[in-house]
């Protein structure tokens, strides 16, 4: 059986001190309820930025220039029960439009926090691009 690694592509906008996380709805309650940053799935054909553009305003409404997506981070995840993903970071510091909840089916609330008063309960692989500490992360992995 051949194992592939599904690409996703995480957006975290910041404001001054703050970053913007959804609250998932999630049928797997192991997700439901839980923050992340804006994130999806890369499709094929698209390049990883034109992905990122494509998700942040998916799914809040922003438009984003790819010119100003820095990778931040990547993290190479395994769950339980899931296909292993590998995430690239971007971190946005300009978009035009304001945040927005633009897929309530999949969202529950859209808000700004301090990176310093980070929301319960936070995703562990969707936010490990918050505040890295280094430019990898290998999660749930032997």
């Amino acid at each position: 059986m051949i194992v592939r690694h599904v690409v996703d592509v995480h957006v975290v906008l910041r404001r001054a001190d703050e970053v913007l996380l959804l609250r998932r709805r999630d049928p797997a309650p192991e997700f439901d309820g839980g923050w992340q940053p804006p994130a999806g799935k890369l499709d094929a054909g698209e390049s990883v930025l034109t992905a990122a553009v494509r998700e942040a305003f998916e799914e809040v409404g922003v438009g984003i220039d790819p010119a100003d997506l820095r990778l931040v981070h990547t993290a190479h995840a395994r769950v339980p029960g899931h296909e292993p993903r590998l995430g690239l970071f971007f971190a946005c510091e300009r978009w035009s439009g304001e945040p927005a909840n633009r897929e309530p089916d999949k969202c529950s609330e859209v808000a700004w926090f301090p990176l310093s008063a980070l929301p319960s309960p936070l995703l562990e692989y969707p936010c490990s691009g918050l505040a890295a500490s280094g430019p990898l992360a290998v999660l749930g992995w032997d």
